[in-house]
């Protein structure tokens, strides 16, 4: 089970690729996290994308399309995965064509005030590096991490003007391939205004369809 994950910032599909990865046995690979391990390992491509962060400048296609065909190569994802971040522009949809086919791109939607609101209620501590939301998952003291006691912040990303500016830019870049799965018959649309299990829900509906069981 080959899959595309498109969707905006706080939409949930980390926590789904999670819960589908666990439940097929499959990958779930983000570009955010092959960018890390490249740099971790120093290879040739990690040094590469180390020096482009450090210039302020955008890593480009050629660079995120290596990098995943490298990682499509490894023995856990010979019988499927889950892509995350990847594709991001038609560019890099017409390389991943290239390199192996998709079952389905699933394409996770929310109303932007729901968007906004699960980003915007999310603290970090700094040392632990623990994630609360005050709604969803709040501290059991107010503003305190549960592990170390230190105070909360809220990142300068989950500020609402910043979310609103994110999920503008992310509509910009993405609808272009949202009409191209569209047209290849390949693109699912996912509602995940709900809790996790409702959302998995769908996607496992959506993959039986097409014989795939967990």
């Amino acid at each position: 089970m080959r899959l595309v994950f498109l969707g905006p910032p706080g939409v949930g599909k980390g926590t789904i690729a999670e819960i589908t990865k666990d439940a097929f046995c499959i990958p779930h690979i983000s570009t955010g996290d092959l960018f890390r391990r490249h740099i971790k390992q120093e290879t040739h491509l990690g040094t590469e994308v180390k020096k482009i962060l450090a210039s302020g400048e955008l890593v480009p296609d050629s660079i995120t399309i290596d990098m995943v065909k490298e990682r499509l190569k490894d023995q856990d994802a010979q019988k499927g995965f889950i892509l995350d971040g990847f594709p991001r522009t038609i560019a890099q949809a017409d390389a991943l064509k290239e390199i192996t086919d998709i079952d389905y791109a699933l394409n996770f939607t929310a109303p932007k005030e729901l968007i906004i609101k699960r980003l915007s209620g999310r603290r970090v501590a700094k040392h632990s590096g623990k994630i609360y939301h005050m709604t969803y998952n709040p501290p059991k003291e107010p503003g305190k991490c549960d592990i170390t006691g230190e105070p909360l912040i809220q990142r300068p990303d989950d500020q609402e003007e910043a979310i609103a500016k994110r999920l503008n830019v992310y509509h910009d870049q993405t609808a272009p391939l949202i009409d191209y799965y569209q047209a290849t018959g390949l693109l699912r649309d996912i509602d995940s205004s709900g809790t996790p299990e409702t959302i998995f829900a769908q996607v496992l509906e959506t993959l039986q369809q097409s014989g795939h069981q967990k």
